[in-house]
């Protein structure tokens, strides 16, 4: 199963900005609206003219099982920054099933290409360090859109740089593969992310920045009831969602 981390959420401003509006709302969570659209703005862009043609030629010439193995396999690595965190936020239980995802799917998945460990019933909540700030106390701050990485916020990016350090490809030595594996993900988050493009509806930056805060306070709560970001005028009444529509 494909795992989508920071980097999935980061990835959507690059990912389902194709078509920014003009149009505003005022939203508390969001102060540097201005700075924020102009950044967007600039994702958009890139997304347009390279990131998005290259995902549309990957799911047109890659066969879904290989895109399933790709997808498996960063996810799998992954699983080493969920344990990390889970300690850290004394979830011993979800640490030990993120260490014994990694170390079955390492295994008996092949190096993390197939995914025994969901068959065998061992689901994690993925955490990340924005997360585990979140439960040591610290506010979630403005929400912030960050060049290239998208949609965040003032705790969840100043979480970006431990985050790095428990992802194993940033130790790859050699510089093409780091590289190549780096924007291999990116393309396969990306194409993952084709389809839901159709899901966007009115002013685009706002659904984006509505749905990331959203599904961010459902991670940080692992599912619980916590204050509702769209209360200040994203979807309003009339939105609603399930955990579906959040699962990996």
């Amino acid at each position: 199963m494909k795992s989508i981390h920071w980097l999935g959420g980061a990835c959507v401003a690059v990912a389902l900005s194709g078509c920014a509006s003009t149009g505003q709302d005022t939203n508390p969570q969001d102060p540097w609206e201005g700075f924020n659209r102009g950044v967007y703005q600039f994702n958009d862009t890139l997304d347009r003219y390279a990131l998005k043609p290259v995902a549309r030629g990957y799911d047109t010439v890659t066969p879904e099982p290989v895109q399933d193995g790709v997808g498996n396999f960063f996810s799998n690595l992954g699983e080493i920054r969920t344990a990390l965190n889970s300690v850290l936020q004394w979830q011993w239980s979800n640490a030990g099933v993120a260490s014994g995802r990694f170390l079955i799917n390492s295994t008996l998945g092949i190096g993390g290409l197939l995914d025994p460990a969901s068959r065998m019933g061992l689901d994690v909540n993925d955490e990340d360090f924005g997360q585990t700030l979140a439960v040591w106390g610290v506010d979630s701050g403005p929400y912030l859109v960050l060049p290239i990485l998208g949609p965040s916020t003032v705790r969840d990016a100043s979480g970006l740089p431990v985050d790095s350090y428990t992802y194993p490809i940033t130790y790859v030595e050699d510089d093409a593969w780091r590289y190549g594996l780096t924007f291999l993900r990116f393309v396969d988050l990306r194409a993952d992310l084709l389809e839901q493009e159709e899901l966007i509806q009115g002013d685009r930056y706002s659904f984006i920045r509505d749905t990331y805060l959203q599904r961010r306070q459902f991670e940080v709560t692992n599912g619980q009831a916590g204050e509702d970001p769209f209360a200040s005028g994203g979807f309003g009444d009339d939105f609603e969602y399930s955990e579906d529509d959040f699962a990996e």
